[in-house]
């Protein structure tokens, strides 16, 4: 599970408060590309300039904007300095592989993870990534995950299991039968994502959703502890697997992915990558909980 947060010493600047700021002033001054399409330029080689920190977070998470030509966006940076390792991702950092992961859906054509780099920032190399700002008025939130009292979903919905919600009591966890909400399943798989919670899943304008909080990724051993499980056992889509096969083409030796890859997470952890997708188009369909450890991330939320 992600550590404590460990906050780098000392005010983010010497006027700026350490709180995720509420006023006008944090906003960028230009809008820039739609959400979650940001330039990977933009926020590798602007200027970047800490604005306050994202309290109730994992580990050292500053949110930031990022000013270039004339452009400018809102993001969040979370530096190395503030991770503490984890004994069981013992090599590299949770910011590499965050950004293995934005590389990963990329290669998947699926834009389901904000655009991500990994860059230097005021407190050392960290990982920057695309803010996505909540719906606005206008905008109607999609509805991913529920409690239900009844002891089936509804159409449209994706069982889960039984979650206990206090007193003795228990309700339905269900998330939706979506589609997007499907290949991030599948990603998930891929990326063997140890930390899938619902917190993790952004609402974004139009409808859209995206995914963030990918530290706890790439293990070699499988570690794949997620919230959407409605699709378990159940076929991959033709969809899915023209994608995989596309990856697995992309992460053959000196292919521009693997290539990429290599420079983020060990060999051993590229292997295995390799070898999930495999198994994922051996299958032909979702993996299942293995049985021997927590299928469900703790805290879910």
């Amino acid at each position: 599970m992600p550590a404590p947060e460990r906050i780098p010493a000392g005010r983010l600047s010497p006027m700026e408060p350490t709180v995720e700021p509420a006023g006008p002033d944090a906003a960028p001054t230009t809008p820039a590309e739609p959400v979650g399409s940001l330039a990977p330029e933009l926020l590798a080689e602007g200027e970047l300039t800490v604005r306050g920190q994202i309290q109730d977070a994992s580990n050292a998470v500053l949110y930031c904007t990022v000013a270039l030509d004339g452009r400018s966006a809102a993001c969040v940076y979370k530096p190395v300095r503030g991770e503490r390792p984890l004994w069981d991702f013992p090599d590299g950092t949770l910011a590499q592989r965050e950004v293995a992961a934005y590389e990963v859906s990329r290669a998947c054509g699926w834009d389901l993870i904000p655009t991500t780099v990994l860059r230097d920032g005021p407190y050392g190399t960290g990982m920057v990534q695309e803010w996505i700002a909540p719906p606005g008025d206008g905008d109607e939130a999609p509805e991913l995950l529920a409690l239900v009292a009844e002891d089936e979903p509804a159409p449209g919905w994706k069982a889960v299991g039984r979650a206990e919600i206090g007193a003795g009591r228990t309700a339905l966890l269900v998330h939706a039968d979506h589609p997007r909400l499907r290949r991030l399943a599948v990603l998930d798989a891929v990326i063997n994502n140890g930390d899938r919670k619902g917190g993790h899943l952004l609402p974004g304008a139009g409808g859209a959703f995206f995914a963030i909080d990918h530290g706890v990724t790439f293990n070699s051993a499988d570690k794949l502890r997620t919230l959407l499980w409605g699709w378990a056992g159940d076929p991959l889509t033709d969809e899915v697997l023209t994608v995989l096969r596309g990856v697995r083409t992309e992460l053959a030796d000196g292919a521009p992915l693997a290539v990429r890859l290599a420079e983020l997470i060990t060999d051993a952890e590229l292997a295995a990558l390799r070898a999930r997708v495999d198994g994922l188009l051996s299958s032909g369909r979702h993996p299942e909980p293995s049985g021997e450890w927590p299928a469900i991330p703790w805290p879910p939320v």
